[in-house]
């Protein structure tokens, strides 16, 4: 019974957000559904010790992104750096590659260490734009932007910087780097194979004579002037970014150590934090912010005319993202609370083989949760001990584990209601009935991946 009431309030919320309601509603109501079946007496305690406790929590580290996110997005759009890349990559690459040239933008943003949720803001400007132009359904592009962000670079390329990588080297002690020569092979897998899957459906549409389509929300308003912006100097806001967080996430704990601390007035409250907690946080956020100083330097006219109407927008696409993505979150902590997800972890233990077992246990309990990370931590937590006991009775090395834990992560983390997921479609302006279908395409190729990659280990032995 436990069990069915933990599978329950999960296919609710999925089933709710694909027929497009709002998760910000449904996601309290199918956790504390779960609860009130499990206990009664404990649904307000949960439900103001738990699962806002979860949601304000998030709120508080992650809102500032969303919200220099949505912003930094927005000066892109208004300032026509959008339309000079968007002409820079159909003059390199050609109108027939318009899908790669979003994958790729993305997904050198996301390696140079720029939060997921930020690429989606920051992509999709130029993104609708560029499909626009050279009539590609506007269906496509979320798929398109996950692949880009919400894959390889994420968890599979050798050294990223998001932290479905970084987790695993707490519990493994290995690197970032950990497995490289495994990583690009799955790295290459997810690009060949979700590249494909893209333009056998770009093919498709084209041939059924559906183009870009009209009547869209959130739509990022056409242009009939070409960008005046050199392209290299549209795309220098992003490169800022990139490089700014790399060298903000480096200074940031050099500059105040351990724990940064204030006191404003003398002989005041001092205020302090664990820097390592806060310091990727500080940096992307730095780094937005001389994104958007960079964009207003260049463009200051074209921007300054349009920001009062074009700020609004923004704050309001980060509010409904932001609490999206933060209820889920709050969700995920109830759902992993329940007595049947105790009874899932238990049986998710007794797969033999050590990397295949860690793999369907981890994309599972990522599943469930409708987070990467959040699936991530909570299984090396519970059962790191068993995977390490495992691989080495078997002769697996760590660094193999730590590859195979993070690309798990992003396996079947993204169904309908993955915070990521509502976040890419909300800003995009699309349905999960318009979207979702091609999305858990990819979903799909990024799973079969980590099974791709573990296969390639077992016949080969690389690493």
């Amino acid at each position: 019974m436990n069990l069915l009431i933990c599978v329950g309030a999960l296919a609710f919320l999925m089933f709710v957000a694909y027929r497009g309601f709002s998760v910000i509603l449904f996601a309290p109501v199918a956790a504390l559904g779960a609860v009130l079946l499990t206990d009664p007496a404990a649904v307000p305690v949960i439900y103001s010790g738990l699962f806002m406790d979860k949601m304000v929590g998030f709120v508080k580290l992650y809102f500032p992104l969303f919200l220099l996110g949505a912003v930094f997005g927005k000066v892109i759009e208004l300032s026509g750096f959008s339309r000079s890349i968007v002409s820079a990559m159909i003059r390199i690459l050609g109108p027939s590659q318009a899908i790669l040239a979003i994958v790729l933008v993305g997904a050198v943003l996301t390696y140079g260490g720029v939060s997921l949720f930020v690429v989606v803001f920051a992509v999709y400007p130029f993104g609708a734009e560029l499909f626009r132009q050279v009539g590609i359904p506007k269906r496509l592009l979320p798929a398109a932007i996950a692949l880009g962000a919400f894959s390889f670079t994420m968890d599979t390329l050798p050294g990223t910087p998001q932290i479905q990588n970084i987790i695993p080297t707490t519990f493994f002690k290995t690197t970032a780097y950990a497995a490289p020569i495994l990583g690009f092979i799955g790295t290459a897998f997810i690009l060949v194979v979700g590249i494909g899957y893209l333009e056998f459906r770009r093919r498709q549409a084209a041939r059924a004579g559906e183009s870009y389509g009209t009547g869209h929300t959130n739509e990022p308003p056409a242009s009939e002037e070409g960008s005046t912006v050199h392209p290299l100097v549209a795309i220098l806001p992003l490169i800022v970014v990139g490089v700014g967080n790399l060298i903000l996430g480096r200074l940031i704990p050099d500059f105040y150590g351990p724990t940064a601390a204030a006191t404003l007035t003398q002989g005041g409250a001092t205020v302090s934090l664990a820097t390592p907690s806060v310091t990727a946080i500080w940096a992307v956020a730095g780094a937005l912010l001389l994104g958007i100083l960079t964009v207003f330097l260049f463009s200051f006219r074209q921007v300054a005319a349009k920001f009062a109407d074009g700020s609004k927008s923004a704050v309001s696409g980060a509010l409904l993202a932001g609490l999206n993505t933060a209820s889920e979150y709050g969700f995920g902590a109830v759902i992993a609370a329940l007595p049947g997800f105790l009874a899932i972890k238990a049986a998710l233990m007794a797969i033999p083989n050590p990397l295949v077992n860690e793999a369907i246990s981890i994309t599972t309990l990522a599943g469930i949760t409708g987070s990467a990370s959040g699936g991530l931590s909570i299984a090396l937590a519970a059962m790191s001990d068993q995977f390490i006991a495992s691989a080495h009775a078997a002769g697996i090395p760590l660094e193999v584990m730590h590859r195979v834990a993070a690309m798990a992560s992003g396996g079947m983390d993204t169904l309908p209601h993955n915070g990521a997921v509502i976040t890419l479609l909300a800003v995009c302006g699309l349905t999960h009935r318009q979207s979702y279908g091609d999305i858990f395409a990819i979903t799909l190729v990024k799973t079969a991946a980590v099974f791709f990659v573990i296969g390639v280990y077992l016949l080969t032995g690389l690493v």
